[in-house]
C-alpha cells in the first residue's frame, strides 16, 4: 500500500525531552523557544473533527521533543479518542519515542498502544554515542545509560505482550557509525524480538533557510548514499530470512502505486497538530510560527475566537498536486510511481521547493528498485 494511504490524525505532543541526539534535526528549534505543548482542547477539538471527515481511527503521537515526557496529556488525548461516540472503539494508537521512559510509562503503553516505533540505531555503544541522556536526566534512571533503559524497556514489552497487542518495531537512523554494521543489527534486533525495521539514512537537519543556501551545512554533512545501498541489500537479504523485516526509507512506496510519495501531499487525510497550535502536512515541520522556508506545510491555523482551524486551501491544493508524474526530473523514471518524488520534507528543506530533486537520493531509489522491485504489501508502514 503506497505509504500516502497511512491515515491518521497526529500529534506533536511537546518540544520537551530528555535526550540530547547529536543529529538531532530540530534541535536548534526547539532549543531557541520556551518548552511547550499541545493544548487538550485544541486537541479534542482535532479529533472531533478528524471523526467526522474521516473513516480512519488512528492516532499517532511524534515529536518534536519525546511524546512520553508529556505522558499525563498522551493519556487525555488517548482516553478520549477511544470513548468518542464517533468509532472510539475502532481507535488504534501509534507511538515513536526513544524508549527511554518509565516502568509507569510502559506499563500504559502495553495495554493502550497497538504500534510502538522506537528510535533505536542500533547497540549500545551505538545508541549511547548517538542519543545521550540531557544532564538534568541522568538520576531519573539511577544513571543508568539510555541504551540500558531502552532495551530493558523494548525486552519487558514484547515478554509481557502475551495477547500480541502492540507490535515493537524499531526505526533506525543510518550513520557513518552504523553503516557498515547492518547485518550485525539485524541480530541485534532479532535477539530482543523485535521483526519489524525501518532504516533512515541521515538527512539534513532543519534551520531558517534551504540548505541549498548554507554552504557551511553543506560541507559538513557527510553520508555515502552509495555505501548505505551497499551495505543495506545484504541487510534485507539476510534479515529476510530470518523473518525479519528491514525496510528503507527510501523503498516505502515499492508496495504498491501512486505518483504521492506520503502523506504529506494529503494533509485533510493525514493531519498533525502542533505544539503551537497549527496544523502541519510533514514531520519535518514542527512549529506553525516561524516556519521559514517549510511554511508551506503549515497548512491551518487554530483560532481561538471561531474554536477552530482555519484552512489555507491554497497550501493544500499545492501539496496536493506534488506528483511525480509532473516532476520534470522524474516523468522518465521507471520508479516513480513507486517512489513518488522523493521525501517531500527532505527535498523542501534542502532546495526550498516542492520539486527539489537529490540525484544522490534518486540514484539510490532506482539502484533498490531494479535490485528489489515492486513487493507485497509492508505489514506495518514507515512511522
Amino acid at each position: 500500500m503506497p505509504h500516502c494511504n497511512k491515515k491518521m490524525l497526529s500529534f506533536f505532543i511537546t518540544t520537551k525531552c530528555n535526550l540530547c541526539c547529536i543529529y538531532c534535526y530540530n534541535a536548534k528549534e526547539r532549543n531557541a523557544m520556551i518548552e511547550q505543548s499541545v493544548s487538550i482542547h485544541i486537541a479534542k477539538y482535532a479529533i472531533d473533527w478528524y471523526f467526522a471527515n474521516n473513516e480512519s481511527r488512528h492516532i499517532r503521537f511524534y515529536g518534536p521533543g519525546e511524546p512520553t515526557q508529556e505522558f499525563d496529556i498522551m493519556k487525555e488525548i488517548t482516553q478520549y479518542a477511544k470513548s468518542h461516540k464517533n468509532g472510539g472503539d475502532r481507535v488504534t494508537v501509534e507511538i515513536q519515542t526513544n524508549g527511554v521512559f518509565t516502568e509507569e510509562v510502559r506499563s500504559w503503553i502495553l495495554e493502550n498502544v497497538d504500534i510502538l516505533w522506537v528510535s533505536f540505531d542500533g547497540t549500545k555503544d551505538i545508541q549511547n554515542y548517538n542519543r545521550p541522556f540531557l544532564p538534568q536526566f541522568k538520576k531519573l534512571f539511577n544513571n543508568k545509560k539510555p541504551a540500558d533503559v531502552l532495551e530493558e524497556n523494548v525486552i519487558w514489552l514484547n515478554k509481557n505482550n502475551t495477547n500480541k497487542k502492540i507490535m515493537v518495531g524499531a526505526r533506525v537512523t543510518i550513520t557513518n557509525s552504523n553503516i557498515n554494521k547492518q547485518k550485525e543489527l539485524v541480530d541485534y534486533f532479532f535477539s530482543l524480538g523485535i521483526r519489524h525495521v525501518w532504516t533512515n539514512p541521515l538527512f539534513y537537519s532543519v534551520g531558517q533557510a534551504p540548505v541549498v543556501t548554507d554552504k557551511r551545512k553543506m560541507e559538513q554533512f557527510s553520508f555515502d548514499m552509495d555505501k548505505y545501498v551497499d551495505e543495506y541489500l545484504p541487510a534485507y537479504y539476510y534479515a529476510k530470512e530470518k523473518d525479519l523485516f528491514w525496510g528503507s526509507f527510501l523503498t516505502i512506496n515499492f508496495d504498491g502505486e501512486s505518483d504521492y510519495h506520503c502523506r504529506c501531499c494529503t494533509p485533510l487525510a493525514a493531519p498533525h497538530i502542533t505544539t503551537d497550535g497549527y496544523i502541519s502536512a510533514c514531520d519535518m515541520a514542527l512549529m506553525g510560527e516561524n516556519a521559514h522556508h517549510m511554511d508551506c506545510f503549515i497548512v491551518a491555523k487554530w483560532n481561538d475566537e471561531t474554536k477552530q482551524f482555519d484552512w489555507d486551501t491554497d497550501k493544500v491544493k499545492a501539496l496536493n498536486s506534488r506528483k511525480s508524474t509532473l516532476m520534470e526530473d522524474c516523468k522518465k523514471c521507471p520508479a516513480k510511481l513507486h517512489c513518488g518524488g522523493c521525501c517531500l520534507g527532505e527535498s523542501v528543506n534542502e532546495f526550498g521547493k516542492l520539486d527539489g530533486h537529490n540525484k544522490a537520493k534518486c540514484k539510490a531509489i532506482i539502484r533498490l528498485y531494479k535490485e528489489l522491485g515492486p513487493c507485497s504489501p509492508y505489514p506495518y508502514l514507515h512511522p
